[in-house]
């Protein structure tokens, strides 16, 4: 058997040492007896040394092994605690969890989530970063994302944590001003603040029996940022095309009123996206069905998480 682990030839060489035979060493490391032997032989021509004597009733160790052996006393102790410190991360929430997340939901629902799983999990520290740019989660370190509709890296884990409804909306003082449009084409004459990452650009989509088309406007205002439209919006400025988890609060508080209501407009689906692996860490699995939940319960989102 050819080996290019040097750990195992190490176990096993400390396990015939520790029970002066091979057959023993191999019961307790789960092993053949053969494999064992390949992998000493393959560890003493790595050293450079015999280790081991062996004849056909004893083994016993060389001089040189007697001095590898006594090198290595706390190894097996060491490793031992290693894999049980590596794999707390699999059976409980530890260590630093670092999530990416938009601006738009980071204030009013990604940090009371935090919050709470900080509350509840206190062998962990968050590291959030807010920002509209798509992170490369692999290569800056991230084990989680929390995104809007997405391609999706091959690389990665998606599950949706809800959805949210795109609503048209105004101040009351605007549209005692100027009137509420009556159709998506009146939109033209209209001051639109208009969220410029949209992906059909300069186009807001509405879709009315089972028809879908996108209006061109003219925006007064375009940002990327969500709560910068919504204070403008609140401030009279014009109509904001905004996912009610931005603008919900302001319209069942009377702030901000609908317009065009007998128009569907897109659903925005949320998902958190994770690198893909078999052992997906505990602080992972954890924050996301926590994050799942609080969206589930809350009027901003709708649809079924999955």
């Amino acid at each position: 058997m050819k080996t290019t682990d040097p750990l195992a030839g190490i176990m096993a060489f400390l396990a015939v040492a520790e029970r002066a035979s091979f057959t023993a060493a191999a019961d307790d490391l789960e092993m053949g007896r053969s494999a064992v032997g390949a992998q000493i032989r393959a560890l003493e021509t790595r050293l450079g040394v015999q280790l081991l004597q062996r004849s056909t009733r004893a083994v016993r160790l060389t001089e040189a092994g007697t001095v590898y052996r006594e090198a290595l006393a706390d190894i097996q102790d060491r490793v031992r605690a290693a894999g049980q410190a590596a794999t707390a991360f699999q059976t409980e929430a530890v260590g630093r969890l670092r999530i990416a997340a938009p601006p738009d939901l980071g204030p009013d629902h990604v940090a009371p989530v935090v919050a709470r799983f900080l509350t509840e999990n206190p062998a962990v520290s968050i590291d959030l970063q807010l920002s509209t740019d798509a992170v490369d989660l692999i290569g800056e370190g991230f084990d989680l994302a929390i995104r809007g509709a997405l391609a999706v890296e091959p690389t990665l884990v998606t599950r949706r944590i809800g959805t949210s409804p795109l609503i048209a909306c105004a101040s009351p003082a605007y549209l005692a001003r100027r009137g509420p449009p009556a159709t998506p084409q009146d939109l033209a004459t209209h001051a639109c603040l208009h969220f410029s990452a949209l992906r059909w650009g300069r186009k807001w989509r509405f879709e009315r029996d089972g028809a879908v088309a996108d209006f061109p406007i003219r925006p007064l205002l375009e940002c990327n940022n969500g709560p910068t439209l919504l204070a403008a919006a609140l401030a009279g400025a014009g109509i904001a095309l905004e996912p009610a988890f931005v603008v919900g609060p302001a319209i069942r508080a009377g702030a901000l009123v609908p317009v065009l209501t007998d128009w569907n407009l897109p659903v925005i689906p949320v998902h958190a996206a994770y690198p893909a692996n078999r052992n997906i860490a505990s602080k992972v699995r954890s924050f996301v069905t926590l994050l799942a939940a609080a969206f589930a319960g809350h009027p901003d989102f709708g649809g079924t998480p999955g």
